[in-house]
Order: C-alpha cells, then structure tokens, then sequence
C-alpha cells in the first residue's frame, strides 16, 4: 500500500476549518500518471501530491480528475510536513515554475503567479450573506470562486469555491490559486474567510509573485 500523510490545509487559528490534502512523499512508489490519477480520484480529496525529488522539491499535484501545474494548498501543506520532518524547503517545483517558500510562525507562505491558475472565474456578491446562501453547487459551468466583502477596509473577505468540473469535490473548503487569483485583480493583501472554517492570508509582492499563506493540521482520512 501507498504510504500517504493526509493534512488540513488553511486553519483557522483554533484549528477549525482546514481542506483535505494527500500526500505520497515517496512518489517514485507511484511512478505511472495514470495510477496517480486513479490515486486521486480514489481518495477523493480537493488535491493529493506526490513528491517526486525531495532534494529539488519538485512535485505532481492532482485533482480527483485532473492534473494541476500549480494549486496552493498542497504546497502550503507539503512545505509544512516536510519542516516538520526537518527539512523545511526554500523552494518547491510543481510543473507551472519554481515556488518559493517562507515560514513565518505557525503560517507557511507560498509563492506563486497569477498566469499559472488555470481557468478560473471569480465573481462578486453584495454580502458575505449571499456568499453564504449559494447551493453547492451554483447553476452555471467552470469553475467558480464566489466572494464578497465582510470587512472592506481590513481587506477580510467572505469565499466560497465551486470546481463544477463533474468530480467528486463539489464544494472546495480552501483554494490557495483562486485565492491568488482574486487578490492579484484586486491589487492588495487579503483575509480570505473560506468554507466552514477555513482561512487564508495572501500578500501581493514587487516581483510580480502573490504570497499565499495559512496554517495546516493533521487530518484524517
């Protein structure tokens, strides 16, 4: 059998919350991309990653129906495992570029760049409310990120997060790229309130990179 750590990703600071992550840090144990595929549609998690150089950080990240080239929250939870093992990375390399990676207390930021999200929309409502009052999923197609102010002036927002991609995540608690997304067409650092109890930080860099940082927990299967 595989060996598989499974974290929460993107906490709250009383551990609540948190989105479901996978990772095989023995990646060579699953070397063929189509039984990763499978991998990952059989756990059913958001996403689960599998470290294919733990010296150079590179890695494969997986949906349970597609491959991603970057995706937040599993290098935010991949990059805290490995520091918990003792080998904190500097970098990590999914498939879209190199990431860099800073620890800061308990929260782990990630860097990454908006070109590398793939499809996604993201749409305003006029309250955290409404945010709150949409079915799982919305009517419509493609993947949507629903969001609206809870606090304008502190920058804190209310998300929720939909694939609508036919899989078995219907509603995603805690989306590190769409969260990059939204900060980078908003131009500032955000307080994302996602999910049931989910929270992710996001700081916009002179380089061009959006940082996006969170807290992790151990999860259960």
């Amino acid at each position: 059998m595989t060996e598989l750590d499974v974290l929460r990703v993107f906490c709250g600071p009383d551990g609540a919350g948190g989105n479901l992550l996978g990772v095989v840090r023995d990646g060579a144990a699953v070397p063929d991309a189509a039984e990763r595929a499978a991998l990952a549609a059989e756990l059913g998690f958001s996403e689960t990653v599998f470290l294919d150089d733990a010296d150079r950080g590179t890695v494969d990240i997986h949906t349970p129906s597609v491959r991603l080239p970057f995706a937040g929250h599993p290098l935010v939870g991949l990059a805290w495992l490995l520091r918990s093992l003792g080998r904190p990375p500097c970098t990590l390399r999914p498939a879209a570029g190199e990431v860099a990676v800073r620890f800061e207390g308990d929260v782990v930021w990630v860097h990454g760049r908006a070109e590398w999200v793939t499809a996604r929309t993201t749409r305003r409502y006029a309250s955290a409310a409404e945010v709150d009052a949409l079915p799982a999923p919305p009517p419509g197609e493609g993947w949507l990120y629903a969001w609206a102010w809870q606090d304008e002036a502190a920058g804190v927002v209310r998300a929720r997060a939909f694939p609508r991609r036919g899989d078995t995540v219907i509603e995603d608690e805690a989306t590190g790229a769409a969260a990059l997304l939204l900060t980078h067409e908003l131009g500032r650092p955000l307080d994302i309130r996602q999910g049931t109890g989910s929270r992710i930080l996001t700081r916009p860099h002179p380089d061009g990179t959006i940082a996006v940082g969170g807290r992790v927990c151990p999860g259960t299967r």
